[in-house]
């Protein structure tokens, strides 16, 4: 039996990079990178069918992320964030046909550019305190929220998470358990909505073999590169998912 599957020759152009972003965002190297799949994609089809397409591809790539950094996460840290995150999909579960997903990735963006340009105007200190934990908890049930509607909660939490100041390794597993974790949440929900249907499915498999490609080139460098340009990397990386984000839900209609 022949797999219906998406023939446009522009739909693999633009899929392709973006599964392998998504391997280098989930190795932990580069974790803005992860939210321009959706975009990236959007460009050849919908939002939501490229946010359905990447259901299998994200559970592979969070089993290889699990795999790989199962001992380095925080727990206290995980027992606060995910409630939250959970929450975010609930919100989304139920939103999801109200709102105009480019226009949640338009919003996401600009919070981005402003996170980025917070923390090179006004970079934090040694001794700065860590954000309020009201705080964390807005930002980590948007990250639930905007990963249900458009798999681009990773700006949200990382705003929160990154000024922690964790070691490397501690930051990648930790968002590596909870993104699993909302991934995982969001399986029903898609299901419920309808978009995990047979050619996406299919045509998810035919971009599987890519995703291990983005982890390679990302745990290489994550267990390598020295805390600051980890950092420097991850603020780049958020830079580049902002702009895409608001051009993607304000300007390019």
């Amino acid at each position: 039996m022949n797999l219906p599957l998406i023939t446009d020759g522009l739909f693999y152009a633009v899929s392709i990079p973006a599964v392998i972003l998504l391997g280098v965002s989930k190795s932990g190297f580069g974790a803005g990178f992860g939210s321009l799949a959706v975009p990236l994609m959007a460009l050849a089809v919908t939002v939501p069918q490229a946010a359905a397409i990447l259901m299998p591809v994200l559970f592979v790539l969070d089993c290889m992320g699990l795999a790989v950094y199962r001992r380095d996460f925080d727990w206290p840290l995980l027992k606060f964030l995910l409630p939250f995150g959970l929450l975010g999909t609930v919100v989304g579960t139920f939103m999801f046909r109200l709102l105009d997903a480019r226009l949640v990735a338009g919003i996401v963006g600009i919070f981005t550019l402003v996170f980025v340009a917070q923390r090179v105007l006004y970079p934090p200190r040694s001794d700065s305190p860590p954000p309020p934990k009201w705080l964390g908890a807005i930002l980590t049930t948007t990250s639930g929220f905007t990963s249900f509607v458009s798999h681009t909660g990773g700006p949200p939490i990382t705003a929160y998470v990154l000024p922690l100041r964790l070691a490397p390794v501690v930051f990648t597993s930790t968002m590596a358990v909870f993104f699993f974790a909302i991934n995982l949440a969001k399986w029903i929900p898609y299901g419920w909505l309808g978009l995990l249907d047979l050619r996406n499915m299919s045509t998810s498999l035919a971009l599987l073999p890519f995703a291990p490609i983005g982890v390679f080139i990302g745990v290489r460098i994550a267990r390598r590169i020295r805390p600051v340009l980890f950092y420097r990397f991850i603020t780049i990386g958020m830079l580049l998912t902002g702009v895409k984000l608001v051009w993607d839900g304000f300007l390019a209609r």
